[in-house]
């Protein structure tokens, strides 16, 4: 009698101890989603007339003259070193008083969406929130930043030389 007694209390415990021990599964119903870059769809590389028209066209905010761009081209093309080349073309560029960028004074009334425009302007995207932060805080923490130099960091970018 004892041994049925105590195989009923081990066979009850067991049965307490499984229920008590089963693992409850959830199921969040999540959409998938493809992370990617913000720049990973940007794989081919601009011409150099390519980048010159768009340089022209972000600095000026109107369109490169054909003879303009043939020259230009011209240029680049007899500086060698493509790179040496777009940064000094840049840099008379941004010398011009004639170039559209906003004032030291309208950059900082609104640092973010300086950022936000100046992104769409030279990226044609917005930036991620991580970029966004970094590029505010970086502004924000020295003054002796202005809009030309975030301008020509941008336009000297290697997302810049893609599309």
């Amino acid at each position: 009698m004892k041994i049925i007694r105590y195989s009923g209390l081990v066979f009850f415990f067991l049965l307490i101890i499984t229920i008590a021990c089963k693992e409850e599964q959830y199921v969040y119903e999540v959409n998938e989603v493809e992370v990617n870059p913000n720049n990973s769809g940007k794989n081919k590389e601009k011409s150099v007339s390519q980048f010159i028209s768009i340089l022209y066209a972000n600095m000026y905010q109107k369109a490169l003259s054909p003879d303009d761009l043939v020259e230009i081209t011209e240029l680049i093309a007899s500086i060698g070193d493509k790179k040496i080349a777009y940064e000094t073309v840049l840099a008379k560029m941004i010398t011009d008083p004639d170039i559209k960028i906003p004032t030291n004074g309208e950059m900082r009334s609104n640092i973010e969406q300086f950022v936000i425009e100046t992104y769409k302007r030279f990226y044609v995207r917005l930036p991620t929130e991580a970029e966004k932060t970094y590029l505010t805080n970086y502004i924000e923490s020295n003054p002796d930043v202005t809009p030309i130099l975030v301008y020509f960091s941008f336009a000297t970018a290697n997302e810049y030389n893609y599309y």
